[in-house]
């Protein structure tokens, strides 16, 4: 497997050959999501006596929309950032939105499973509730790259995958620190022109390098990965 520097500079090339699409697929992700932000805030209610803000009357309704898009949405950015390593030349920065619609249930079922398990996980410690994160981390990769494999396996293969490299992500993540720093300083302009795409990108590379390490090792098979396996 190769190290974080190589992983990290592979990332950036990647992204810097394809940067406006890059950086685009990122910003119509956050504009969507933003808009559902927005549309949930219409109508927001302001308490004459305490002068706190209420949820508006389509807070409810927007929070679902919401919960059932966030889930999608992250896959296809996760399967764009893993095609454009791959040198897809028909990418588009659409191609998030528009990918959402394929398998949709089973894209939203995993995320919404893997969002349950971290969450059950936290309410114990945070220690654990860290660990499994870090566990189901590959989830969202593996729905958007294997769409025969069903979402609770996807969760199973990504414990597998990730079985003695949970730190390694962790330190993977923490490198991009000062990054993160950067754009806070930059009012968040640095993370939407450069971090974010790169980020991704990065992370993109590191769930090939992690997969293909456990395709090695015996840890998962081809099989299991496209679906015909039993995991």
């Amino acid at each position: 497997m190769r190290t974080r520097q190589e992983i990290k500079a592979i990332g950036k090339e990647r992204f810097k050959a394809n940067y406006w699409t890059c950086v685009l697929a990122i910003v119509l992700v956050g504009v969507v999501l933003g808009v559902i932000s927005g549309i949930g805030n219409i109508g927001a209610v302001t308490d004459m006596e305490s002068g706190e803000v209420q949820p508006g009357p389509l807070s409810g309704v927007m929070s679902i929309v919401s919960l059932i898009v966030t889930g999608p949405l992250t896959i296809g950015l996760c399967s764009f950032f893993v095609k454009n390593i791959y040198g897809n030349q028909e990418l588009t920065a659409a191609y998030p939105i528009v990918s959402c619609k394929e398998n949709f249930g089973r894209k939203l079922g995993g995320y919404l499973w893997m969002s349950l398990f971290t969450g059950l996980w936290s309410l114990l410690f945070v220690i654990p509730g860290i660990i499994k994160y870090f566990s189901y981390a590959m989830t969202p990769y593996i729905l958007s790259d294997c769409p025969n494999v069903q979402a609770k396996d996807a969760l199973k293969l990504s414990m597998r995958i990730m079985a003695g490299h949970k730190g390694e992500l962790f330190v993977f993540y923490l490198s991009f620190i000062g990054w993160g720093i950067l754009t806070a300083l930059t009012f968040g302009i640095l993370g939407l022109l450069y971090v974010n795409p790169y980020m991704n990108s990065a992370a993109a590379v590191w769930y090939l390098e992690v997969r293909e390490d456990a395709l090695r090792r015996g840890v998962i098979t081809l099989g299991q990965l496209e679906g015909a396996e039993p995991v």
